[in-house]
Order: structure tokens, then C-alpha cells, then sequence
């Protein structure tokens, strides 16, 4: 099985969605600290990242 760093099938299909249909419907591209795509993309990173550190412990 692969590993998906935590993230369950669901998250990801609506973290995808989303992702893209602010892309296609969404707000003009802004800068990075206001952008609603950046801001999934650094929160999802986040996500991953605190994953990773819960299990690189065990």
C-alpha cells in the first residue's frame, strides 16, 4: 500500500476539488499571502509535515 502521508482518499478528492475550482471560478491570482490556493497548499503542507513528525517518533 502507498503511503499518502496521512491523508484519507476523502480529504484528498476534496482538497482536489476545491483546489481546482478556485483556480477555474476563483479570485485573480493575488499575492502569496493572500492567495486561497496558496493558503490550502501551505495548510496541507502543514498537515503532511505534523504527520510525518507524529510517526518519525515511533
Amino acid at each position: 500500500m502507498r503511503d499518502r502521508d496521512g491523508l484519507t482518499l476523502g480529504y484528498r478528492f476534496k482538497w482536489r476539488l476545491n483546489w481546482l475550482l478556485l483556480h477555474v471560478a476563483g479570485p485573480a491570482e493575488q499575492a502569496d499571502d493572500t492567495d486561497p490556493r496558496r493558503r490550502m497548499e501551505r495548510e496541507r503542507a502543514a498537515r503532511v509535515a505534523r504527520y510525518r513528525a507524529e510517526h518519525a517518533e515511533h
